[in-house]
């Protein structure tokens, strides 16, 4: 199944380049970069409809908006089913027992494990996130799809989320003024601690702005690499070139199934990560 989406996807590719003219880079960014239409090459291009203007502010959607969508509706539809199924068998079958082993992945290895006392309350949230991101991270493999992870306003988006959740928890647990207290170590001379607090205070801007920065460049190389590998056939303008390249942007297309689970868990972890760290600033 894997093999057949991966020819869907680098024909695909093949006839973005055909239609793009082959010696235009341009051609990648306009795959891989946000747009108001869906591309359905060799079949046609749909134009996103304009809407009207709202207080004087576009809200017309985007082709990333769109699949954003789409992934927080099939996130929404697929726990719908398995929350039945449950309700039918308390001994999970088919697709609920996947999701049952993914669940209490994220629950006992990264939010049990991380946060530690007083975890359940945040498993909820850290549920969504993940499967937002894998779901979103898997669409973008589809034909014809877009990635919107690749989006540095969607992955910001997303980290300012768990920056709120972040500072939602620390706040919670340890009051206002006791959590911001706690982020100066103890210890030190009165004289460091204008400069730790400054330091403190912006290492709570830093963990978002890593967690933006790592899913976003992760997730639109291996898209960038895939159509430069293909996009040689053209720019050398022979076919003997497609004999190493085609099995070399395969081979990265199937790396990026892997990549796309890797990274909802590392934006998963490291967001529990730091909720621990914020909640038990003790530790």
């Amino acid at each position: 199944m894997n093999s057949n989406i991966a020819a869907d996807t680098l024909q695909t590719a093949v006839d973005t380049l055909k239609h793009a003219g082959g010696n235009d880079s341009g051609w990648i960014l306009h795959h891989i970069m946000d747009g108001r239409e869906l591309d359905f090459m060799p079949f046609g291009t749909i134009h996103i409809p304009q809407f009207p203007l709202l207080f004087g502010i576009d809200i017309t959607p985007t082709k990333h908006v769109i699949f954003m969508w789409l992934a927080a509706l099939l996130v929404l539809i697929t726990f719908i089913v398995v929350a039945r199924s449950y309700k039918k068998s308390l001994v999970p079958k088919g697709i609920s027992n996947f999701f049952e082993v993914l669940i209490v992945f994220v629950r006992d290895e990264i939010a049990k494990q991380t946060i530690g006392k007083g975890y359940e309350g945040f498993v909820p949230f850290l549920l969504s996130l993940f499967f937002f991101i894998l779901f979103g991270n898997f669409i973008g493999l589809v034909p014809w799809s877009s990635t919107f992870t690749s989006n540095i306003a969607a992955t910001a988006g997303l980290a300012i989320i768990s920056f709120f959740a972040i500072q939602i928890g620390g706040i919670k647990q340890n009051g206002f003024l006791g959590y911001f207290k706690g982020l100066i170590p103890h210890g030190i001379p009165a004289g460091f601690i204008p400069l730790m607090a400054l330091v403190e205070f912006l290492g709570l801007f830093t963990k978002p702005f890593a967690l933006c920065i790592r899913l976003f460049a992760n997730m639109i190389a291996g898209h960038t690499v895939i159509f430069a590998l293909l996009g040689l056939i053209f720019f050398m303008g022979s076919a003997f070139v497609g004999i190493v390249a085609v099995p070399f942007a395969l081979f990265i297309y199937l790396l990026e199934i892997l990549v796309a689970l890797i990274q909802a868990y590392i934006f998963t972890i490291l967001t529990s990560l730091f909720i621990g760290m914020a909640v038990h600033q003790e530790h």
